[in-house]
């Protein structure tokens, strides 16, 4: 970006676009665009009306700098610090993973199943593993008489869900517990759904992941171990003692463990093993299993 020409802000897109494509970017113009809106502190849909405009030298600064991080690989919503999720916009920090569309299938079927269970106290929901809170909040806006508990291991990651519970107007319904899995819940704490986007990469696929998740994104959030399934095999018979019978348990999977994944649910006789449930992608995603 030459100091000495005039830089509008079609402009700006155009020649970022192309820059952002040389360096590796699949989504090039979307990225541009976020950016930029970032850096002009406006919607993106208003650069749209304000192609002739001429940027000022504050805006071109903070976005060449963005612009700088993200050929180097940085992910968007680490230097924005948000991503929409849900139709909703959620604080994110490289301390959490970045909210992926998939998981967004995991909200659809907690919702599914919590229409369907009949009980005679508030429905309670447990979110194993809340990352940005993004299951959470999802549970405790679109189902308003549920309880909700939402757990990390991880003391910032929490932090960040408080953060966005309290922006969007949900911190009092949600109890949030900082805790290796479920042991740090109270001994009579029981839930209807525990519902959980664990670690499943294993050691040998997040090699394979893009350079950018590998780099940026938190390790401890996405890699289980060696098999890619040693989270789940630790939740599954925790979540068994904490559901209420006909309880349901949700898993965010990856395809490559689907099996295991039912095999470790199989093999506990506490479950009644449902289908595995694809994404929006037509990858098998969704794990579930009701508790007897």
């Amino acid at each position: 970006m030459p100091e000495s020409e005039v830089w509008t802000i079609g402009r700006l897109l155009s020649w970022t676009a192309d820059y952002l494509a040389k360096h590796g970017s699949d989504t090039p113009r979307l990225d541009a665009e976020v950016l930029l809106a970032a850096a002009k502190s406006c919607r993106r849909i208003e650069l749209y009306t304000a192609f002739d405009e001429v940027a000022s030298q504050e805006v071109r600064t903070k976005f060449r700098a963005m612009v700088r991080e993200r050929a180097e690989g940085k992910p968007v919503a680490y230097l924005v610090g948000h991503r929409e999720f849900f139709s909703l916009d959620f604080q994110i920090t490289p301390a959490v993973l970045i909210p992926r569309p998939e998981t967004e299938d995991l909200v659809v079927r907690l919702l599914d199943v919590a229409k369907d269970l009949a009980r005679d106290a508030p429905l309670r929901v447990c979110d194993m593993g809340t990352g940005s809170g993004i299951v959470a909040v999802c549970a405790a806006k679109h189902l308003p008489q549920a309880e909700v508990t939402a757990v990390d291991i991880s003391r910032e990651a929490i932090q960040v869900a408080q953060n966005n519970a309290r922006k969007l107007g949900l911190a009092e319904r949600i109890h949030f517990v900082e805790s290796d899995l479920l042991s740090a819940l109270s001994p009579d704490e029981s839930f209807h759904v525990i519902c959980s986007n664990p670690p499943y990469v294993s050691e040998e696929e997040f090699e394979q992941l893009p350079s950018d998740v590998r780099k940026y994104e938190p390790y401890q959030a996405l890699v289980a171990g060696p098999r890619g399934t040693e989270v789940i095999a630790r939740l599954v018979p925790q979540a068994a003692e904490r559901l209420v019978s006909g309880g349901w348990l949700l898993l965010e999977i990856s395809p490559m463990i689907r099996e295991a994944v039912t095999d470790i649910l199989e093999a506990d006789t506490r479950w009644e093993v449902g289908p595995t449930l694809k994404d929006s992608a037509q990858r098998w995603r969704i794990a579930q299993a009701r508790r007897i």
